[in-house]
């Protein structure tokens, strides 16, 4: 199995950046797909973007693409979610998650691994 943790949440204003990044340890990284969902107060848990074992396959929320960018890097075991021109309607904690079935999947319920979440708060 995979232990994952999310760092690089935060504050920012309307129209920033911010780099999430999701540590895996365990087993090796590179055979789990990899996804990024968020869940905002009072709503539920809400696909973001997911990517197969290389990184060359990708799918997005329609409300992230061309803001939002997934990758990984299996030889440091860490996975990342690029988040720019971010909104007030981003703020959400936001969690990493891993699959061991190789083909993309954009429900929480396709996913048997969690990390604990980061927060990210955009304000307007």
């Amino acid at each position: 199995q995979v232990q994952l943790v999310e760092s690089g949440g935060g504050l920012v204003q309307a129209g920033g950046s911010l780099r999430l990044s999701c540590a895996a340890s365990g087993r090796p990284f590179g055979t789990y797909v990899m996804g990024w969902f968020r869940q905002a107060p009072g709503k539920e848990r809400e696909f973001v973007a997911t990517c197969n074992w290389s990184g060359g396959s990708t799918d997005y929320a329609d409300s992230v693409k061309g803001r939002f960018t997934i990758s990984r890097d299996n030889a440091k075991n860490t996975g990342y979610l690029e988040m720019n021109s971010l909104k007030p309607e981003d703020t959400a904690n936001y969690y990493c998650a891993a699959r061991e079935i190789g083909t993309l999947s954009v429900v929480p319920a396709g996913y048997r691994y969690w990390g604990q979440g980061t927060q990210v708060t955009v304000s307007s």
